[in-house]
């Protein structure tokens, strides 16, 4: 049965939100600036209503995969595992050949259905980081990290763990954008002066 879930949470996740705004809008985005599958590339080609529409398609898919879980009675591992797969799924679908999203707007939707508290303390850390570095990437990068890290320290969100392992791929599958955030946030400034 847990076999089964997973498999289920990997295929939820194929399901790509910005590939299906983008045929609504005749625009196939694979094609359009960096030809990633997300809410941010989708908002950048088509506007502000598609970039809404894939996050919260995006996002409603993580919850969806918990939401079974939870209906199924399965234990908070078993459920973050389903997580996992699903946000596997929107990185690497089957049916594009593996060439999805980047994975942020549905890792904030199993991040705030699994634990609310946990995502809180990731938004105040997000927020507080793009005060001081004013680079969203960077920010959210950092954030990431430090919500990884507490699963994995702290006993009480140890279950938790396979949130980890997803935070540092989406980690690798951002890192051209941090490095041009990088770049342009620190090696330009240094120039200047």
């Amino acid at each position: 049965m847990l076999l089964l879930y997973w498999i289920f949470s990997y295929f939820v996740g194929n399901f790509l939100t910005a590939w299906w705004v983008g045929k609504w809008k005749n625009t196939d985005l694979r094609t359009e600036r960096s030809g990633n599958l997300g809410a941010r590339n989708a908002g950048a080609v088509l506007g502000k209503a598609a970039f809404g529409l894939t996050f919260v398609g995006d996002a409603l898919k993580g919850i969806l995969v918990l939401y079974v879980g939870y209906v199924l009675d399965f234990s908070t591992l078993t459920i973050a595992t389903g997580a996992f797969f699903v946000i596997i799924g929107h990185l690497y679908p089957l049916w594009l050949k593996g060439k999805g999203g980047k994975g942020i707007a549905t890792f904030i939707g199993v991040s705030l259905a699994l634990n609310p508290f946990l995502f809180g303390m990731l938004a105040v850390v997000f927020l507080l980081l793009l005060s001081v570095i004013r680079s969203a990437t960077l920010s959210m990068i950092l954030a990431f990290s430090a919500y990884g890290i507490l699963c994995l320290v702290i006993p009480e969100y140890q279950d938790l763990a396979p949130l980890s392992l997803i935070i540092i791929i989406i980690i690798i599958k951002h890192r051209h954008d941090v490095v041009d955030s990088w770049h342009e946030r620190w090696w330009n400034k240094s120039n200047l002066n």
